[in-house]
């Protein structure tokens, strides 16, 4: 395996360059779709675009046990260097690359094995509701097990180094919508102040308390009011509020506090406020199966040296959607350390590309071993 490795290293450089010199983001995965449905069918495979969103799935072999391997495609949109515009700075483009090498990988092995490699390339993970499409697609139902992978920034995990689970936070993201009475600065008594009602919400979130054991984050991301002319006091104003928790039942109780800030804002202001949940992120449920696959996986790819304990950590995925939506199904992720900095979502994050060959190699050891469980 390692020799086919060494073989497929330029090609895989080759193919992350591509992906990371064209990000897409979320819901508009089209090129990045067409790019890889027409380098897999170049390969022999037959990929299959899925029926009513970007993205797409393709099967090696035959028959069960069925294993699947999911990837996310989407990037994100934010500003870089003055610019805002479509940014891998989570890292997709390394999981793309990562899942097509255990395809290339797998089609280098002679020896044949007995059932079904599906691997998935999935879009808009970053809008917390791809993987809640893709299993409306029916591809799911029929797997016994469920790999994926993230690259780890530094101060969660070293350089050089791999965890066989992630235990993502749940995390929910609501937008609401003032809806007050302009009026003129000199007589804010005929108004309703919305960036007044929007400084009461930010203070209220701060009287929201939980198991001080359990790890949450509750914060306001955006608001918007005003026009151009600053002598107008705002009626109106929209906002985005975040909500991270480390337990589904936290997030819960999370949640009924902001609609209990919100609603005592509404009669404290007299104001109307619209608010929706845009993303719901469910924490992860990792089979203990699965995480033993991937441990052995990582041993048998890296040494035992390299394996680490499995990660737990606030930010949100939604791969855990899968294990949640479908309690069959055995799941797990794989952390790859890869000296990346300064940190995801970062507008210059980077990190060592070559540990992306020892990912392939791992996770294809990691499907390959549970089709034999």
């Amino acid at each position: 395996m390692k020799e086919a490795l060494d073989r497929l290293r330029p090609r895989l450089m080759e193919i992350f360059t591509y992906l990371h010199a064209h990000p897409e983001k979320s819901w508009y995965e089209v090129e990045t779709t067409n790019y890889i449905i027409n380098l897999l069918t170049g390969e022999g495979f037959s990929p299959k675009r899925f029926k009513n969103c970007t993205g797409l799935y393709v099967d090696v072999g035959e028959g069960k046990p069925k294993v699947g391997l999911r990837t996310d495609m989407d990037a994100l949109w934010q500003e870089v260097d003055g610019e805002f515009r479509a940014n891998h700075s989570c890292g997709h483009d390394g999981h793309m690359t990562m899942a097509i090498g255990a395809l290339l990988l797998l089609k280098e092995q002679p020896q044949a094995f007995k059932g079904t490699i599906r691997v998935i390339f999935q879009p808009a993970e970053e809008k917390g509701t791809g993987a809640l499409a893709i299993l409306q697609e029916g591809i799911i139902d029929d797997l016994d097990y469920l790999f994926g992978v993230h690259v780890r920034p530094v101060h969660e995990l070293e350089d050089g180094a791999y965890c066989a689970a992630l235990y993502h936070g749940a995390s929910r993201l609501l937008e609401g919508e003032i809806i007050g009475e302009d009026a003129h600065a000199a007589r804010p008594h005929l108004g309703v102040n919305a960036i007044e009602v929007g400084a009461t919400i930010i203070e209220d979130l701060r009287t929201i308390h939980t198991d001080p054991m359990i790890p949450v984050s509750i914060k306001m991301t955006k608001f918007q009011a005003g026009g151009g002319s600053g002598n107008i006091i705002p009626g109106r104003a929209s906002f985005t509020i975040d909500i991270r928790a480390q337990q589904n039942d936290v997030m819960d109780t999370l949640a009924q506090g902001v609609k209990r800030v919100v609603d005592s804002s509404k009669i404290l202001h007299k104001v109307h406020i619209e608010l929706s949940t845009v993303a719901n992120i469910v924490a992860a449920e990792v089979d203990a199966t699965a995480q033993y696959i991937m441990e052995q996986a990582i041993v048998q790819s890296t040494g035992l040296s390299n394996l680490r304990k499995p990660i737990r950590t606030p930010g949100g995925e939604d791969f855990h959607h899968y294990a949640v939506q479908r309690p069959h199904l055995k799941t797990t992720m794989l952390g790859l350390g890869c000296g990346l900095t300064p940190g995801l979502h970062h507008p210059k994050m980077k990190f060592k590309q070559a540990r992306l060959v020892t990912g392939v190699e791992i996770l294809t050891n990691a499907v390959l071993l549970a089709l034999k469980t």
